[in-house]
Protein backbone atom coordinates (compact mmCIF):
# COMPACT_ATOMS: atom_id res chain seq x y z
CA UNK A 1 0.00 0.00 0.00
CA UNK A 2 1.03 3.62 -1.01
CA UNK A 3 2.53 5.64 2.06
CA UNK A 4 0.72 8.45 2.72
CA UNK A 5 1.99 11.76 3.88
CA UNK A 6 1.08 11.52 7.49
CA UNK A 7 -0.85 14.82 7.35
CA UNK A 8 -3.08 13.83 5.15
CA UNK A 9 -4.12 10.73 6.89
CA UNK A 10 -4.65 13.41 10.01
CA UNK A 11 -6.94 15.18 7.65
CA UNK A 12 -8.87 12.11 6.35
CA UNK A 13 -9.42 11.17 10.14
CA UNK A 14 -10.47 14.92 10.81
CA UNK A 15 -12.99 14.70 7.93
CA UNK A 16 -14.29 11.34 8.91
CA UNK A 17 -14.77 12.79 12.60
CA UNK A 18 -16.17 15.75 11.59
CA UNK A 19 -18.74 13.80 9.23
CA UNK A 20 -19.39 11.44 12.03
CA UNK A 21 -20.49 14.67 14.05
CA UNK A 22 -22.39 16.49 11.60
CA UNK A 23 -24.60 12.99 11.42
CA UNK A 24 -24.70 12.65 15.03
CA UNK A 25 -25.98 16.24 15.68
CA UNK A 26 -28.45 16.14 12.52
CA UNK A 27 -30.17 13.17 14.38
CA UNK A 28 -30.01 14.90 17.97
CA UNK A 29 -31.26 17.99 16.23
CA UNK A 30 -34.21 15.32 14.45
CA UNK A 31 -34.92 13.86 17.62
CA UNK A 32 -35.27 17.07 19.63
CA UNK A 33 -37.67 18.21 16.67
CA UNK A 34 -40.15 15.52 17.12
CA UNK A 35 -40.01 15.31 21.10
CA UNK A 36 -41.13 19.55 20.55
CA UNK A 37 -43.55 18.30 17.62
CA UNK A 38 -45.17 15.63 20.26
CA UNK A 39 -45.57 18.31 23.17
CA UNK A 40 -49.30 18.09 23.21
CA UNK A 41 -51.42 21.94 23.26
CA UNK A 42 -51.65 23.50 26.89
CA UNK A 43 -53.59 26.49 27.60
CA UNK A 44 -54.90 27.61 31.11
CA UNK A 45 -57.74 29.43 29.13
CA UNK A 46 -58.77 26.28 27.26
CA UNK A 47 -58.88 22.67 26.31
CA UNK A 48 -59.59 20.66 22.86
CA UNK A 49 -60.88 17.38 22.63
CA UNK A 50 -60.02 16.11 18.93
CA UNK A 51 -62.89 13.54 17.78
CA UNK A 52 -62.49 11.50 14.32
CA UNK A 53 -60.33 11.16 11.76
CA UNK A 54 -60.44 12.80 8.59
CA UNK A 55 -61.72 10.79 5.53
CA UNK A 56 -60.50 11.89 1.90
CA UNK A 57 -62.97 14.98 2.20
CA UNK A 58 -62.61 15.50 5.85
CA UNK A 59 -62.56 19.04 6.91
CA UNK A 60 -60.93 19.85 10.38
CA UNK A 61 -64.29 21.97 12.12
CA UNK A 62 -63.79 24.05 15.80
CA UNK A 63 -66.76 23.70 17.40
CA UNK A 64 -66.88 26.56 19.99
CA UNK A 65 -69.58 26.56 22.69
CA UNK A 66 -71.45 29.55 24.06
CA UNK A 67 -71.83 30.88 27.66
CA UNK A 68 -71.43 28.47 30.35
CA UNK A 69 -71.37 25.51 27.61
CA UNK A 70 -68.90 22.81 27.66
CA UNK A 71 -68.06 20.34 24.33
CA UNK A 72 -71.66 18.01 25.18
CA UNK A 73 -73.56 20.55 23.76
CA UNK A 74 -72.06 19.49 20.27
CA UNK A 75 -72.78 15.50 21.39
CA UNK A 76 -75.83 14.92 18.94
CA UNK A 77 -73.92 17.20 15.95
CA UNK A 78 -70.48 14.81 16.60
CA UNK A 79 -72.24 11.26 15.69
CA UNK A 80 -73.38 13.17 12.50
CA UNK A 81 -70.04 14.31 11.14
CA UNK A 82 -68.15 10.92 9.95
CA UNK A 83 -65.25 11.53 7.93
CA UNK A 84 -64.07 14.88 9.48
CA UNK A 85 -61.95 16.02 12.35
CA UNK A 86 -63.77 17.81 15.06
CA UNK A 87 -61.62 20.04 17.66
CA UNK A 88 -63.98 20.53 20.43
CA UNK A 89 -63.39 23.89 22.47
CA UNK A 90 -63.83 23.68 26.34
CA UNK A 91 -63.89 27.57 27.70
CA UNK A 92 -61.92 27.50 31.03
CA UNK A 93 -64.88 28.30 33.54
CA UNK A 94 -67.49 27.06 32.13
CA UNK A 95 -69.07 23.51 32.60
CA UNK A 96 -67.03 22.11 35.72
CA UNK A 97 -63.30 22.86 33.71
CA UNK A 98 -61.54 25.22 36.26
CA UNK A 99 -61.22 29.04 35.60
CA UNK A 100 -57.87 28.90 35.37
CA UNK A 101 -56.17 32.29 33.93
CA UNK A 102 -59.42 33.49 32.74
CA UNK A 103 -60.61 33.99 36.50
CA UNK A 104 -59.02 37.60 36.85
CA UNK A 105 -59.07 40.11 33.94
CA UNK A 106 -59.88 40.30 30.21
CA UNK A 107 -61.64 37.47 28.30
CA UNK A 108 -62.51 37.52 24.88
CA UNK A 109 -59.38 38.33 23.07
CA UNK A 110 -57.08 36.12 25.44
CA UNK A 111 -59.11 33.10 24.20
CA UNK A 112 -59.03 34.34 20.94
CA UNK A 113 -55.43 34.35 21.02
CA UNK A 114 -55.41 30.63 22.61
CA UNK A 115 -57.84 29.65 19.76
CA UNK A 116 -55.12 31.05 16.90
CA UNK A 117 -52.37 29.58 18.93
CA UNK A 118 -54.00 25.96 18.75
CA UNK A 119 -54.62 26.46 14.94
CA UNK A 120 -51.11 27.10 14.70
CA UNK A 121 -49.37 24.43 16.61
CA UNK A 122 -52.06 22.06 15.72
CA UNK A 123 -50.60 23.16 11.75
CA UNK A 124 -54.63 23.49 10.87
CA UNK A 125 -54.91 24.52 7.25
CA UNK A 126 -58.15 26.28 5.81
CA UNK A 127 -59.90 25.30 9.40
CA UNK A 128 -64.35 25.35 9.82
CA UNK A 129 -65.37 27.54 12.34
CA UNK A 130 -68.93 26.92 13.66
CA UNK A 131 -69.73 28.86 17.28
CA UNK A 132 -72.93 29.02 19.18
CA UNK A 133 -73.86 32.31 21.13
CA UNK A 134 -70.80 33.32 22.79
CA UNK A 135 -68.97 30.99 20.81
CA UNK A 136 -69.93 32.70 17.64
CA UNK A 137 -68.23 36.04 18.48
CA UNK A 138 -65.57 34.08 19.80
CA UNK A 139 -65.69 32.80 16.18
CA UNK A 140 -65.95 35.21 14.46
CA UNK A 141 -62.84 36.88 16.04
CA UNK A 142 -61.26 34.22 15.08
CA UNK A 143 -61.67 34.33 11.52
CA UNK A 144 -61.06 37.96 11.10
CA UNK A 145 -57.39 36.86 12.18
CA UNK A 146 -55.48 36.61 9.02
CA UNK A 147 -53.10 34.43 10.43
CA UNK A 148 -55.92 31.78 11.00
CA UNK A 149 -56.78 31.57 7.36
CA UNK A 150 -60.85 30.38 8.10
CA UNK A 151 -62.17 28.22 4.96
CA UNK A 152 -65.98 28.59 6.27
CA UNK A 153 -67.55 29.97 9.55
CA UNK A 154 -71.12 29.62 10.77
CA UNK A 155 -72.41 31.77 13.79
CA UNK A 156 -75.04 29.71 15.44
CA UNK A 157 -77.70 32.35 16.75
CA UNK A 158 -75.53 35.24 17.76
CA UNK A 159 -75.75 39.00 16.15
CA UNK A 160 -72.39 40.86 15.54
CA UNK A 161 -73.38 43.18 18.40
CA UNK A 162 -73.83 40.93 21.49
CA UNK A 163 -75.96 43.60 22.97
CA UNK A 164 -77.86 43.03 20.41
CA UNK A 165 -79.22 40.21 21.74
CA UNK A 166 -81.06 42.19 24.67
CA UNK A 167 -82.17 44.89 21.89
CA UNK A 168 -80.00 47.15 23.02
CA UNK A 169 -76.30 48.41 21.59
CA UNK A 170 -72.49 47.81 23.09
CA UNK A 171 -72.48 51.88 22.88
CA UNK A 172 -76.20 51.64 25.74
CA UNK A 173 -74.99 48.41 27.26
CA UNK A 174 -71.44 48.56 27.50
CA UNK A 175 -70.89 51.39 30.40
CA UNK A 176 -73.86 49.95 32.30
CA UNK A 177 -72.32 46.50 31.84
CA UNK A 178 -68.82 47.67 32.96
CA UNK A 179 -70.57 49.28 36.34
CA UNK A 180 -72.59 46.16 36.74
CA UNK A 181 -69.87 43.60 36.52
CA UNK A 182 -68.39 45.62 38.91
CA UNK A 183 -71.06 45.64 41.29
CA UNK A 184 -71.68 41.31 40.68
CA UNK A 185 -67.98 40.48 41.49
CA UNK A 186 -66.89 43.75 43.91
CA UNK A 187 -70.07 43.35 46.50
CA UNK A 188 -71.11 40.61 48.97
CA UNK A 189 -74.34 41.54 47.87
CA UNK A 190 -73.41 41.10 44.58
CA UNK A 191 -71.80 38.12 44.67
CA UNK A 192 -74.62 36.73 45.92
CA UNK A 193 -77.03 38.09 43.38
CA UNK A 194 -74.77 36.43 40.55
CA UNK A 195 -74.21 33.27 42.18
CA UNK A 196 -78.23 33.16 42.08
CA UNK A 197 -78.17 34.43 38.85
CA UNK A 198 -75.71 31.41 37.21
CA UNK A 199 -77.77 28.46 39.33
CA UNK A 200 -80.57 29.47 36.94
CA UNK A 201 -78.50 29.96 33.84
CA UNK A 202 -78.58 26.56 31.72
CA UNK A 203 -75.41 24.99 32.83
CA UNK A 204 -74.36 27.60 34.95
CA UNK A 205 -74.56 25.68 38.46
CA UNK A 206 -71.32 24.21 37.17
CA UNK A 207 -69.50 27.27 35.63
CA UNK A 208 -67.72 29.86 37.74
CA UNK A 209 -69.47 33.10 38.30
CA UNK A 210 -66.57 35.31 37.74
CA UNK A 211 -66.00 33.84 34.22
CA UNK A 212 -70.07 34.36 33.64
CA UNK A 213 -69.87 37.99 34.84
CA UNK A 214 -66.73 39.07 32.58
CA UNK A 215 -68.04 37.40 29.60
CA UNK A 216 -71.45 38.90 29.84
CA UNK A 217 -69.92 42.35 30.40
CA UNK A 218 -67.76 41.92 27.50
CA UNK A 219 -70.36 40.27 24.94
CA UNK A 220 -72.18 43.78 25.63
CA UNK A 221 -69.91 45.72 24.98
CA UNK A 222 -68.54 44.07 21.63
CA UNK A 223 -69.71 45.28 18.13
CA UNK A 224 -68.07 43.51 15.37
CA UNK A 225 -70.42 44.83 12.62
CA UNK A 226 -67.73 47.74 11.64
CA UNK A 227 -65.38 44.76 10.72
CA UNK A 228 -67.43 42.50 8.82
CA UNK A 229 -66.55 43.81 5.54
CA UNK A 230 -62.98 42.42 6.18
CA UNK A 231 -64.02 38.83 6.86
CA UNK A 232 -62.42 36.69 4.45
CA UNK A 233 -64.44 33.55 4.25
CA UNK A 234 -67.94 32.93 3.48
CA UNK A 235 -70.08 33.40 6.16
CA UNK A 236 -73.18 30.98 7.53
CA UNK A 237 -75.76 32.46 10.33
CA UNK A 238 -77.74 30.25 11.66
CA UNK A 239 -80.80 32.17 14.03
CA UNK A 240 -83.04 30.75 16.19
CA UNK A 241 -86.60 30.73 15.34
CA UNK A 242 -89.80 30.66 17.23
CA UNK A 243 -92.12 28.85 14.65
CA UNK A 244 -94.37 31.34 14.03
CA UNK A 245 -94.25 32.69 10.18
CA UNK A 246 -94.62 36.64 11.23
CA UNK A 247 -92.32 36.04 13.85
CA UNK A 248 -89.73 33.61 11.62
CA UNK A 249 -89.50 36.35 9.35
CA UNK A 250 -88.68 39.35 11.67
CA UNK A 251 -85.86 37.43 12.78
CA UNK A 252 -84.64 36.60 9.44
CA UNK A 253 -84.99 40.24 8.27
CA UNK A 254 -83.22 41.24 11.82
CA UNK A 255 -80.06 38.63 10.89
CA UNK A 256 -79.86 39.78 7.11
CA UNK A 257 -79.51 43.25 8.30
CA UNK A 258 -77.04 42.94 10.95
CA UNK A 259 -74.61 41.34 9.05
CA UNK A 260 -75.04 43.36 5.51
CA UNK A 261 -71.68 43.88 6.07
CA UNK A 262 -70.51 40.26 4.98
CA UNK A 263 -69.21 39.69 1.44
CA UNK A 264 -70.05 36.31 1.06
CA UNK A 265 -73.96 35.92 3.42
CA UNK A 266 -76.19 33.04 3.95
CA UNK A 267 -78.63 33.45 6.78
CA UNK A 268 -80.23 30.12 6.92
CA UNK A 269 -83.07 29.92 10.26
CA UNK A 270 -84.38 26.85 12.13
CA UNK A 271 -87.01 26.45 13.93
CA UNK A 272 -89.24 25.79 15.74
CA UNK A 273 -86.29 26.67 18.22
CA UNK A 274 -84.93 28.06 21.71
CA UNK A 275 -81.91 29.44 21.87
CA UNK A 276 -79.50 26.37 21.90
CA UNK A 277 -80.29 24.83 18.40
CA UNK A 278 -78.60 21.99 18.45
CA UNK A 279 -79.72 20.21 20.89
CA UNK A 280 -83.53 21.69 20.20
CA UNK A 281 -83.15 20.77 16.71
CA UNK A 282 -80.68 18.08 16.25
CA UNK A 283 -81.57 16.72 12.91
CA UNK A 284 -82.24 20.09 11.18
CA UNK A 285 -78.84 21.98 12.52
CA UNK A 286 -76.82 18.00 11.63
CA UNK A 287 -78.30 19.05 7.81
CA UNK A 288 -77.90 22.44 8.00
CA UNK A 289 -74.05 22.19 8.72
CA UNK A 290 -73.59 18.75 6.38
CA UNK A 291 -75.08 21.45 3.91
CA UNK A 292 -72.78 24.30 4.95
CA UNK A 293 -69.59 22.10 4.47
CA UNK A 294 -70.16 21.32 0.81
Amino acid sequence: MTDLPKDFRWSRRGVIRGAAAVVASGALSSLTSSAQAAVPFASERLAVITRGERGPRGRDILLIPGLASGPAIWSSLVTRLAGHRLHLVHVSGFAKRPAGANATGPLLNPLVAELARYVAAEGLRAPVIIGHSMGGTLGLMLALRADVRAAQLMVVDMLPDGSAMLGGTAQGYGYLATQLNGYLTGTKAGRQMLADMVRQTPGGRDSDPRVIAQALTELAQADLAARLRSLACPLTVVPALPGRSDLDNAQLRRYRAAYAGVKQLTVAGIGPSGHQVMLDQPEKFAEAVRKFLV
